[in-house]
């Protein structure tokens, strides 16, 4: 299987659907998935200036089959450099839900991250002038990472841990619990107050994706006119059945806190006016 490179926002859209198996299949959490993916593309391209280019790297028996790897990036000019970055993790994004590794390189197996590493180096050789490569929020030992790590000569990797939203609203007040759509929307201005308009546009798209499918809970502590606690928590199912990943919440009654959550691991490079070459690369090309 050859690597290609999906270029534009309908195509890279296409590729996150035909994804779905394969997201699936490895497990990926919500914000690896189509509706969080489709919610960034969305809200980044209309708020980048200058505008984003989304591209997604993807190995598959053929052009159009279903991915059996995928990287989904974003290339953004700041001055004379391209920052590439992962889709979903740049300006414009949905807040990230913390406490886990939310980003990942999808690949089935290890040969297929081996293709997959190579058709992200690929496009950064496509890349003019200078470029800085920023991966970050991925699940450690990731075998993209690793093989990116090795070809790149000033490749660095880092780890650290964000602290999760733990819910413990039930323990404190009396609270409204819905997974309707129609309960989302009439709770939007609750967060609309709590949220900074650049913030809450994004926050309400992906919560809008979200609640459509059945994959957001709210979670409301009423008072008067509005709400004293306002908590949104992605759903999924997982090997041992759903499981709940508290996204973004804000209360002025306790209930909510933040403990240390999963390691992730991110990988900065980056080339300036001179050609950065490869090493190790294992795909049986020279090194350049």
């Amino acid at each position: 299987m050859q690597p290609y490179v999906a270029d534009g926002r309908a195509r890279v859209v296409r590729e996150i659907r035909a994804a779905a198996p394969l997201m699936t299949a490895v497990v990926a959490p919500p914000t690896a998935r189509g509706p969080w993916l489709t919610a960034a593309l969305n809200a980044q391209c209309a708020r980048a200036v200058p505008p984003l280019r989304v591209r997604a790297v993807v190995v598959a028996p053929e052009v159009g089959a279903r991915p059996d790897g995928l990287a989904l990036l974003t290339v953004h000019r700041r001055g004379p450099t391209a920052v590439v970055g992962l889709l979903g993790s740049g300006p414009g994004a949905p807040p990230l839900p913390a406490g886990r590794p939310p980003a990942r390189l999808l690949a089935r197996d290890p040969e297929v991250a081996e293709e997959l590493a190579g058709g992200v180096l690929d496009l950064l050789d496509s890349v003019r002038g200078a470029w800085t490569l920023r991966l970050a929020g991925l699940p450690l030992g990731d075998p993209v990472v690793r093989r990116l790590a090795a070809a790149l000569p000033d490749a660095q990797l880092a780890t650290g841990r964000s602290r999760r939203l733990v819910d413990e609203l039930d323990t404190v007040a009396e609270v409204r619990r819905s997974r309707d759509p129609g309960e989302l929307e009439r709770w939007l201005p609750a967060l609309a107050e709590r949220l900074g308009p650049r913030e809450f546009v994004p926050v309400r798209a992906a919560a809008r994706l979200h609640a459509a499918i059945g994959r957001l809970e709210l979670a409301v502590v009423p008072a008067g006119a509005g709400a004293a606690a306002v908590l949104l928590t992605l759903l999924t199912t997982g090997p041992a059945g759903e499981e709940r990943w508290p996204w973004w919440g804000v209360s002025d009654v306790g209930g909510l806190r933040r403990e240390l959550g999963s390691p992730s691991v991110s990988l900065t490079a980056s080339r300036g006016l001179v050609n950065l070459t490869r090493r190790g690369v294992s795909r049986g090309t020279a090194p350049r």
